[in-house]
């Protein structure tokens, strides 16, 4: 009779996880792995881990009495089975005579391994059926104390643990928590510190342990602190339960009232965790806490692979492993510390320590951080953990790295190989070159580099890691899972190296110097690289999205690494620009053997190109510089009209004139407008925006090279918002670039300098101006792969859109009622914020984001044919928008902290991206772009910034842009930018402050009325006194200046 059993190996039956398994062993292989938290468990626990007590549910214990059964007790298998056959057991479920005696075995071997200070095994009980570290303690909180109970444990952030009350875990939301540090003087516990904490918050339980801390815990005067508040004390061992087992350590059994540790850390055991304790009434509390408490039925199979731990655990050689762990922690400490760098809390008694990455610093003082440290030494084969260090204000941005000895040592090393390890992690980390770019919510911390030193480092680790012991036969992949620079050349005159990606032309258009967007499919073009070790001519041929580069052979490898180290971001292209990234990432395959070169045009040198890698090394000369862009503003024109100028006036507006043309200020005041959007919705005419197309199969790379934003970056349905810079850095405006397919996007700019702007990116198209100060000659990338069209223009027929603005919590209710089919409501329910989708909206055919210009999270704008965009406004208002002037859109952005070009961008004082904040939108990281240099430099010597401020009192003047600011002390620290009401009626607005000033909180005061004094007062006053004697000498009646204060730099959701 046939069965339904699945026979065979797992390379037999699943050859695909089986060879994933076989990689990740390689990768133990080749790399050193110094995570404090992993070590690599014997064959002998993997197999027990393996067996068929995995099949087994068990819920439940053993019978209690085989606590204080010896070994061969629980092993007599005649009195057990008898026995079970007889009284059955415990458990919920039958079947778990052999899980019994499993689990038997693993409690009694635990508690021979941990019996200590004066207890004996028979005197522990042991639970061993805690799946891990944190269910563990979880736990033990259960079974000792109760929700909002006061719990002490150490900070988090100075080497203590998530589940000791971190706020990110649900020990820190469930307990009132009181944590302890380190003194700073000593880099230790201060005990007198943890004493006076305890009388004064009289905590339930303490907890003692650690996750990064190095030194010994005083777990003596740990109880006696507990003893002295009535509280439980638990030690938590996860990290150093070998080495107390060992005797490395000293142990804390029978001193704290509950020990917990995990069991696949310097245990070298399987992923799981013990709970022991001395007391009976303890035991059967953490017993119920554990099951059912906190989970289900065990895993059996861990129990048998815990077991053949517990064995090994007791052996002389294991002893000295973890003997020598500590010794080699403790050299390694000091080889690093002999290379200059700083230890925190100076040393180690244990298996880890912690290194402070901020003594390496970049050109401008920009210190090396934990996590980019972590990244490159993991590139290079040195596996490590970023971690908090004292000092650190977040665990999101650690500036040090933990480094562990468990495996390494299990590997072999001794004295020489420790000392090799460290002078590798010291070359790698001191030939770093840290930089930051901006980012929303900080900076962003980043570091390149070298090509040679990277490599040679790299190399060593392998070799290291080569030279020392493994338990088993390792398999051997190379790319993409392994590959180094002194891998063998293709054995043939040629290397064929194809390049694939997303974004592999882009990728090869900067790292080469030839035009790869001329590349037609199937056509080869001559292309030159430039390397860290050398000048390599190349042929490079296209095929479909995918390239292929021929190199001789010889020059093969250095090429495949070189351009797979730029695709992993961390070597850099140029050393005097750290900033600078390729696209990517790419896939750089092996070289494949060539017997010939391909046919090819051009001399591998593209002359117009604004940029390349290893440009500076190209001699050449300079080629005729392109005019300057000119733009002249065209006088008097006649206002123009949107095509719902008669709509505004039968629905009551004040019609004003901006940026050319007629549009409405308010309807019913701007306050009511205001509030209307931010509790229902506004309706905003905005059809006097420019509405641009681009297409193409290089309309994102061109629009990359003339906005500041990552325009590659943007998938279908996903829109960005950027600015459209000068070669000098500055801004011709600010754009919404909107992705409706990878060769389709909309482009939207300010209504008064859509003709500007469209002279400028045009002109840039044609390659009639010049867009690079330093390369005056040369052209945009992507330019002869895009189309532009002016989509307001009536050239574009049925193409045509403009813009108008639905905006407010209640904006999507007001859409739908509209009607919609079945898909665009899916669409239009799903869409997130700056998503944008097609959506048929009742019976209009819309592009639809969900963007805008107010700061309400729900809000968007719609693009309509020009045709049916009165009908739209109509349909909306009947739906129950409320329409909205300018001033309403001029409050809401200005309470939303937005910028307004000619107020918080260019204007008189010709502020740039930075000056307006929001300088991480302009993404330095790319090869080029126009103006990225400039702004680079502006960057660096800006002192000031916009920030929001708020008016103490409620009424008063308003104030303006140019209005001058002082500080307390008289200091004039800025000015303002722009002025209006926010929701609550305030007068709230926005300035240009010093760095210092812009800090929430700070009081400034504002000189309403003294802007056109101000600006013509030279040289501009830097006092109090010096302002009031510019306004008196141009006839302004001086006024005391108003109060107000620096609020948030934008507004904080409630």
């Amino acid at each position: 009779m046939p069965d339904s059993l699945f026979r065979g190996s797992l390379r037999e039956i699943d050859p695909d996880v089986y060879e994933l398994a076989q990689i990740e062993a390689e990768r133990q292989y080749h790399k050193l792995i110094l995570i404090p938290s992993e070590s690599t468990a014997p064959q002998a626990v993997l197999e027990a881990l393996s067996t068929r007590f995995h099949n087994l549910y068990a819920e439940g214990y053993p019978d209690d009495e085989t606590r204080w059964m010896t070994e061969a007790e629980i092993l007599d298998y005649e009195t057990r089975l008898t026995h079970f056959r007889r009284y059955s057991d415990p458990r919920y479920y039958k079947g778990t005579e052999y899980a019994n005696l499993i689990e038997s075995l693993a409690r009694r071997r635990c508690a021979e391994a941990f019996a200590a200070n004066g207890l004996t095994a028979d005197q522990l009980y042991v639970n061993v059926q805690a799946l891990s570290g944190a269910p563990a303690n979880n736990a033990v909180y259960n079974a000792l104390v109760a929700p909002g109970d006061t719990v002490m444990g150490m900070n988090l952030l100075f080497g203590g643990h998530l589940t000791h009350g971190s706020p990110a875990n649900r020990s820190g939301k469930y307990y009132k928590i009181v944590a302890y540090d380190v003194n700073p003087a000593t880099g230790r516990i201060d005990m007198d510190e943890v004493a006076r904490l305890a009388q004064a918050h009289k905590p339930k339980m303490i907890i003692v342990g650690y996750s990064s801390y190095p030194w010994i815990a005083d777990f003596q005067r740990f109880r006696e602190i507990a003893d002295s508040v009535g509280a439980y004390l638990l030690a938590d061992m996860a990290h150093v339960a070998g080495l107390i087992a060992a005797g490395a350590y000293p142990s804390p059994v029978g001193i704290a009232h509950i020990v917990t540790f995990t069991t696949h850390k310097t245990l070298n055991g399987p992923r799981g965790a013990c709970i022991l304790t001395h007391d009976a009434a303890l035991a059967k509390k953490i017993d119920r806490a554990v099951f059912p408490g906190e989970q289900g039925g065990p895993h059996v199979n861990v129990f048998a692979a815990l077991a053949a731990t517990f064995k090994i655990a007791q052996s002389p050689q294991w002893k000295e492993l973890q003997h020598q762990t500590v010794k080699n922690a403790a050299r390694l400490c000091e080889r690093l510390k002999s290379h200059g760098f700083e230890i925190p809390f100076g040393g180690t008694e244990s298996h880890l320590l912690n290194l402070d990455c901020k003594s390496v610093k970049g050109p401008d003082g920009t210190p090396l951080m934990g996590d980019v440290a972590a990244r490159i030494l993991d590139n290079a084969g040195i596996v490590v953990n970023r971690n908090t260090i004292p000092g650190d204000k977040s665990a999101a941005q650690p500036s040090g790295i933990r480094i562990g000895t468990p495996w390494v040592t299990q590997r072999g090393f001794r004295e020489k190989e420790i000392d090799a390890l460290g002078d590798a992690i010291a070359q790698i980390l001191q030939a770093c070159k840290p930089y930051k770019y901006p980012g929303r919510k900080g900076d962003l911390f980043r570091a390149k580099i070298d090509f040679d030193t990277f490599n040679e480092a790299k190399r060593k680790v392998r070799d290291l890691a080569h030279s020392v012991g493994i338990d088993f036969e390792p398999t051997k992949h190379g790319y993409p899972h392994f590959y180094f620079l002194d891998d063998a050349a293709p054995n043939a005159p040629y290397g064929e190296i194809e390049v694939v990606g997303e974004r592999a032309d882009e990728f090869l258009y900067w790292a080469t110097a030839s035009d790869v967007y001329a590349l037609k499919d199937g056509q080869s073009q001559a292309s030159r690289l430039y390397t860290p070790r050398g000048q390599v001519e190349g042929a490079l041929t296209r095929h479909g999205q995918n390239y292929t580069l021929t190199v001789p052979a010889d020059k093969a490898v250095v090429i495949t690494t070189w351009l797979r180290d730029l695709s992993d971001g961390f070597v850099a292209p140029d050393l005097t620009d750290l900033q600078r990234k390729l696209p990517g990432p790419v896939i750089v395959r092996e070289a494949k053997p060539a017997a010939s070169f391909p046919k090819v045009t051009g001399d591998g040198v593209d002359q117009s190109k604004p940029y390349f890698v290893g440009m500076s090394k190209w001699a050449v000369d300079t080629p005729p510089a392109l005019p300057q862009f000119q733009w002249k503003e065209p006088e008097n024109a006649p206002l123009k009209m949107t095509r719902l100028n008669e709509t505004h006036r039968a629905l009551g507006a004040k019609m004003v004139p901006f940026a050319g043309w007629e549009m409405p200020v308010q309807y019913t005041g701007v306050l009511a407008e205001h509030t209307a959007t931010r509790t229902a919705a506004g309706l905003f005419d905005v059809s006097h925006m420019g509405v641009w197309e681009a297409r193409g199969p290089d309309a994102a790379e061109f629009l990359d090279a003339v906005t500041g934003n990552e325009v590659t970056a943007l998938k279908p349905g996903e829109s960005q918002y950027s600015h459209l810079l000068a070669p000098n850095g500055h801004v011709h405006d600010d754009c919404y670039i909107y992705c409706l397919a990878l060769d389709h996007f909309l482009i939207v700019v300010n209504a008064s300098n859509d003709d500007k702007d469209w002279a400028w990116v045009t002109a840039v198209q044609r390659g009639e101006v010049m867009i690079d100060a330093e390369r005056q000659w040369a052209t945009a990338p992507g330019r002869h792969g895009v189309t532009l069209r002016n989509l307001r223009a009536p050239a574009s027929g049925a193409d045509q859109r403009v813009d108008i603005a639905l905006q407010g919590p209640k904006s999507r209710e007001v859409l739908l009622a509209l009607g919609v089919d079945a898909a665009s409501k899916a669409r239009l329910t799903q869409l997130k914020r700056t998503e944008v989708c097609y959506a048929n909206v009742g019976g209009f055919e819309l592009i639809v984001s969900r963007t805008g210009y107010t700061g309400e999270q729900m809000g968007f704008e719609l693009f309509v044919h020009p045709d049916r965009v009165v009908e739209l406004w109509s349909a909306l208002v009947l739906a129950g928008a409320q329409p909205c002037g300018l001033a309403a859109r001029d409050s809401l952005r200005t309470e939303a902290g937005l910028p307004l070009y000619g107020d918080e961008l260019a204007g008189h004082l010709d502020l740039g991206v930075g000056d307006s904040g929001f300088d991480s939108y302009v993404k330095v990281h790319k090869p080029w772009f126009i103006g990225r240099t400039a702004f680079l430099n502006q960057e660096r010597a800006r002192k000031r910034e916009v920030a929001r401020f708020r008016f103490t009192q409620k009424s008063g003047r308003m104030a303006h842009n140019g209005d001058p600011i002082t500080d307390a002390q008289g200091r004039v620290i800025g000015e303002v930018t722009c002025c209006s009401i926010d929701s609550e009626g305030f007068r709230l607005g926005q300035a240009h402050l010093n760095f210092e000033a812009g800090a929430e909180g700070t009081a400034i005061f504002i000189w309403q009325g003294a802007a056109e004094a101000f600006a013509k007062a030279q040289p501009k006053p830097n006092t109090q006194a010096e302002l009031e004697a510019a306004l008196t000498a141009n006839g302004v009646k001086i006024r005391p200046p108003e109060a107000a204060s620096v609020v948030s730099r934008f507004p904080k959701k409630k």
